[in-house]
């Protein structure tokens, strides 16, 4: 018979058995510049094909309502035509980053879509930043053709026209926080559209309508409108001698409201992941 070795049994050291492995390092959250640049890349590529219709849309819609002014209104250098170009121009822009944003953002709090982004590490601000960029690129190609076709049609001097390259982002920025903070504090999915489409409702009214023929109340409104100044910084390009402080001191506003309504989007959607 062969005989049977035996194995030494391992020293096994004091307390080893009962040590559980500890839980795995986590990655450290992205920067919030690294962050913005990917959401904003996955907002655009996703838009791209669902907004660009609505774009259309909406640049057809201000369109109409220059042309329906245009029976009201006098071209030439009369205000209320500056009024009636700078509002319908500027409303391509309240169409996509207001109402489609506060859309977008009710419908992702209500299918769950938030989870997903709370679970990625990411600055909250990213996320609302990235989604207003995106939805706000598109309403440049759209403005601009509004503009020229309603200073053709008024009657209007292109040569102010530049300074839509400062107007659609920074009204664009106002509207897109404003979207979002609608969509995101609403507590039902409809009634975020709804939000969003009396948004785009109120800059209609008050952006597009001359404010002289307003009443005081009404223009008190429309002073509350993160448009406004945008509108207004656009409207008086088209003087013959353009206030060129009063434009910089619209902007500027128009900036301050943009930051505001952005930083109250991202308040909202820390709030609304969280819950």
């Amino acid at each position: 018979m062969t005989a049977r070795t035996s194995v030494p049994p391992v020293p096994v050291e004091p307390g080893a058995a009962s040590a559980a492995p500890g839980p795995a390092p986590l990655a450290p959250r992205a920067k919030l510049l690294p962050a913005l640049a990917a959401v904003y890349r996955a907002q655009l590529s996703r838009a791209r094909v669902a907004r660009i219709p609505l774009l259309f849309v909406a640049t057809f819609q201000s369109v109409g309502i220059m042309i329906l002014m245009r029976g009201v209104v006098d071209g030439g250098s009369g205000t209320e035509a500056r009024a009636v170009v700078a509002g319908s121009s500027v409303l391509v822009v309240a169409f996509v980053a207001l109402n489609l944003l506060a859309q977008y953002f009710g419908q992702l709090r209500a299918s769950g879509g938030l989870d997903h982004y709370a679970t990625l590490p990411v600055p909250p601000a990213s996320v609302v930043l990235g989604a207003a960029a995106a939805y706000a690129s598109f309403t440049l190609p759209g403005t601009l053709v509004t503009a020229v076709f309603g200073c053709v049609l008024f009657d209007l001097p292109m040569g102010g026209l530049w300074i839509l390259a400062a107007v659609v982002p920074l009204a664009g920025a106002a509207l897109a926080g404003l979207g979002a903070a609608l969509g995101l504090l609403a507590p039902r999915q409809e009634l975020a559209t709804l939000a969003g489409q009396l948004g785009m409702s109120a800059a209609l009214l008050l952006g597009v309508l001359p404010p002289e023929r307003m009443p005081t109340p009404i223009v008190w409104a429309r002073d509350l409108l993160p448009s406004t100044y945008g509108v207004e910084a656009f409207a008086r390009t088209f003087a013959p001698h353009p206030d060129w402080g009063a434009v910089a001191v619209d902007l500027g506003v128009c900036a301050a409201v943009a930051i505001a309504s952005l930083t109250a989007a991202t308040w909202s959607y820390r709030r609304a992941a969280t819950r």
